[in-house]
This record gives C-alpha cells, sequence and structure tokens, in this order.
C-alpha cells in the first residue's frame, strides 16, 4: 500500500486523507522511502535549491496570550523591546549585503496605528535600499484589511500567518477563549484578496494532537490553496501554561523531530511546488535538523540577521540556537552545511513559489 501511494504522489496524483495518514505513521525504516519520494518530487519541482529569508525579528511585543508561546502578552519574565525604523533598515541591508534575495519582518501581534505606520515606513525604505530590490514576506499577525493593503502597496508581497492547529478543538485548546478561530482563517482570505503570496503553518507534536489532526493540517493547506508552508515540532517554553500543564511533554528531541519530518515529506508529496520551510525548531531538536529537513523536502531556511541583543528576547520556545551568533557567522555555517548536503543557496533570488505561479498563470486570485 505504500508503495502505492508513493508512485501515485509522485506522478501528480491526489493523496487522501487515509493516505496522508499512511505517510505520518510510518515507522523509522519506512520512512526513508518516504523521503527519497518527497526530495525526488522536490529535486523535479524545484532542483536542489535553497531560498534564503533573513530574519528579523523585529519586537516581542504581542496582544495575543497564546498557551504554547514564550513571548505571550502573560508572560511577565520576558524583557520586551521593539526596533525602531532604523534598526529594522540597518538589518535589511545585512540581507542586501550578503545577496539573501529576500528577507522576513516577524514579530509579535499588533495592530495598533504606531506599529502599523512603523511597518509601512520600514518597508518602503527597504524597497528603496541601493542594491538588487529585496523580496520582503511578513509574519505579523491578523490585521485588518486596509493594513494589509497599505503593507502590500508598501512593497511586502508575502504573507506568513500560522493558523498553528487546523483542527477547530485542538485551536480551542491553545488559545484564550477570545482568540478566534474564524478570524484566524478570514485573515488568511483577506490576504489572499491583498494580492499577497500567502503561506500558514502548524505545530506538529503537540498535547492532544490526534494523526488525524495533523493529517487535516495538510489538507487544510490544500484546500486554501496556499503558496508557502512554514510548520515545525512544538518544543516547550516553561513560562507558558501549556508548558506548565504538561512540562515533560515533547521532550523526546527524536520523537518530536521525526513527526516534524514526517510532517515535511508528506506535504510535499500533497502540494509538490509550495515553498516549505526547513525551521529552526527542526535545529533546535537536532544539530543537522534543518539540513534533515531540507533532504525532506523543504527549500527555504531563514537565517537571523536580526539585533543580537534581542535574540534571547525572542524566544517563542526554549533552547532556541543561534542565540548568540552575528549574522556573518551564522551564514558562514549555514553556506557550509548546505553545500555539504549537496545543495545550492540561490543567491540574489526572492525565491517565490512555484504553486504561486502556477496560480497566477492559470488566472486564481
Amino acid at each position: 500500500m505504500l508503495d502505492e501511494i508513493l508512485r501515485r504522489a509522485e506522478q501528480g496524483g491526489f493523496l487522501a486523507h487515509r493516505d496522508l495518514v499512511r505517510l505520518l505513521t510510518v515507522d523509522d525504516r519506512e520512512f526513508e522511502s518516504v523521503r527519497e519520494a518527497a526530495y525526488r518530487v522536490k529535486l523535479r519541482e524545484i532542483g536542489p535549491l535553497v531560498s534564503l529569508r533573513g530574519l528579523i525579528e523585529i519586537g516581542n511585543v504581542c496582544r495575543k496570550n497564546c498557551f504554547y508561546c514564550g513571548i505571550r502578552s502573560g508572560n511577565r519574565e520576558v524583557r520586551r523591546y521593539e526596533l525602531t525604523e532604523d534598526q529594522i533598515v540597518a538589518a535589511a541591508r545585512i540581507a542586501v549585503d550578503y545577496d539573501y534575495g529576500s528577507l522576513v519582518l516577524q514579530g509579535g501581534e499588533r495592530s495598533d496605528a504606531p506599529f502599523v505606520e512603523l511597518i509601512e515606513r520600514a518597508v518602503r525604505r527597504i524597497k528603496a535600499l541601493p542594491g538588487k530590490p529585496l523580496g520582503i514576506t511578513l509574519s505579523l499577525g491578523e490585521q485588518s484589511f486596509e493594513t494589509y493593503r497599505r503593507w502590500r502597496e508598501a512593497g511586502a508581497h508575502r504573507y506568513l500567518l500560522r493558523i498553528e492547529a487546523s483542527s477547530r478543538e485542538l485551536y480551542a485548546k491553545l488559545h484564550p477563549a477570545d482568540h478566534s478561530y474564524d478570524d484566524r482563517v478570514a485573515a488568511l482570505h483577506m490576504l489572499r484578496d491583498a494580492g499577497y503570496q500567502v503561506g500558514t503553518g502548524v505545530m506538529s507534536g503537540l498535547p492532544w494532537q490526534t494523526v488525524d489532526d495533523l493529517a487535516g493540517d495538510i489538507e487544510f493547506f490544500r484546500e486554501l490553496d496556499v503558496d508557502m508552508i512554514g510548520m515545525g515540532p512544538y518544543i516547550v517554553h516553561h513560562a507558558t501554561p501549556l508548558g506548565r500543564e504538561f512540562p515533560d511533554f515533547g521532550r523526546d528531541p527524536a520523537k518530536q523531530l521525526g513527526i516534524g519530518l514526517r510532517m515535511i515529506a508528506a506535504t510535499r508529496l500533497a502540494m509538490p511546488t509550495v515553498n516549505i520551510a526547513s525551521t529552526t525548531a527542526l535545529q533546535t531538536l537536532s544539530a543537522d535538523g534543518r539540513e534533515r529537513g531540507l533532504l525532506t523536502g523543504a527549500n527555504v531556511i531563514m537565517p537571523n540577521i536580526g539585533v543580537l541583543e534581542h535574540r534571547k528576547d525572542y524566544l517563542l520556545y526554549e533552547n532556541k540556537p543561534g542565540t548568540d551568533e552575528n549574522a556573518d557567522e551564522a551564514r558562514r555555517k549555514l553556506e557550509k552545511a548546505i553545500g555539504a548536503i549537496g545543495e545550492t543557496i540561490r543567491y540574489g533570488e526572492w525565491g517565490d513559489s512555484h504553486h504561486f505561479a502556477e496560480r497566477t498563470k492559470k488566472g486564481v486570485k
């Protein structure tokens, strides 16, 4: 049965829910066949290529109070910070100097007028930097359609808004009552209407989560017809309600990594042309986690180019690597690691997803 699923997936066939469940529950021996099939699909559709997004964590002030997140508004242990406009633009210059081609502005969720205006001004200034124009991805949470439109007109063209759990029931267990699943989904639709390439993502290996939930997550990506996906294994943060309720949950790195890699492989087989990030959470669980993600079907990595002194203030989960590494050191290590697995960095390119090109060619918004 597994061989038939992989054959059908490689030929572009539809993967039903039961097929996804089978892919996500393979043992370690079977997983090698799944990984190889997913990597062959990546090579066929994208090539042995890695797109870089210079990551700038612009601030950890957040109006949300999600039960799993280290920068939740209720966490009083966090030293809050906000980068200035000049600091954001200075960090963006690093992406230009390193020829990364693209960057991501990521931060806690805020929607106040000064924040909206800050992002708009910063994006305009980044687009005007001398050198090759940078592609700009935003990951700044739920906003109004007007805000999305303003940021799009300023020059941002991709937006990542993770759902974290596509199951309504699981979403409700991970968020306070005033956090709306429907609002989150509506925001994803607004982003498409505002003209962005749209990304979303989930955590894998969560308390209460079933394999049916994980298969449903992939179906959610497919139903929304998203262009890019950023997902990673759940890792505990002690200063969160979830961390206090399940202090030892997910403490088996090999298990959590295995779930994360299975999600990458199954998603690549189900959605051959989307961009899939190999996240820092994978690297947290294993020193070569990001490289293993690439060899399982991912094609995007986001090296941190933000302000070094604030890296330890932006901990969504514990034991995040690279918090004491400057941008140049991170680049050198990344080049060496990616070259060692036979992949090539796509310097100087925006790295838009092939799925987006297909979708726009068909005239689908």
